[in-house]
């Protein structure tokens, strides 16, 4: 069942904030419908009894982030993966927020993308994305990402194609 359409929700100032236990424990609850059901996290119980990704309190506290609006409610998460002279980030806009053309995705990847030069002012800032999933490609390649590389990556699910994005602040839309 599709949730209704959601009350507007203010972006004119998105603000990055610790995933704490409270949010991350929201963020499981989040449910994409297919073909974005493949972005579901497990249950706060199991990421947290597997120490899977932010059910790790270190990895949740280097890596990951809450993204919040002024009044305090969570629209996305952010995970800031350092690699080598390289800032790969992982997101997700909340589902009810998805797709409805108010620029939502944008101002999360805006808001992601300006504490990821904060946070490492040097990095490259780089992306992977589901070669499927147009909607989420065009609001990259609008704040700035564009496809570098295309290549088959290994899940538990079994191989994917990404692209590799990486951010290009001439490019911005």
């Amino acid at each position: 069942m599709t949730a209704p359409f959601p009350s507007p929700i203010s972006t004119d100032k998105l603000i990055v904030v610790p995933l704490s236990d409270p949010l991350a424990e929201q963020l499981t609850g989040w449910r994409y419908e297919p073909p974005f059901d493949f972005y579901n996290w497990s249950s706060w119980e199991v990421m947290q009894q597997l120490g899977m990704e932010f059910g790790d309190p270190i990895v949740r506290s280097q890596q990951y982030r809450a993204v919040t609006n002024k009044a305090g409610e969570m629209v996305g998460f952010a995970q800031f993966f350092p690699l080598l002279g390289v800032t790969r980030l992982g997101l997700g806009l909340r589902p009810d927020l998805c797709g409805h053309g108010r620029g939502l995705g944008l101002a999360l990847v805006r808001a992601i993308v300006a504490e990821a030069e904060r946070q490492s002012p040097g990095d490259e800032i780089d992306l992977e994305v589901h070669v499927w999933n147009e909607r989420a490609i065009r609001t990259y390649e609008r704040a700035g990402f564009v496809i570098a590389d295309t290549y088959s990556k290994p899940t538990a699910a079994g191989p994917v194609d990404v692209h590799c994005m990486c951010y290009v602040p001439q490019a911005i839309d």
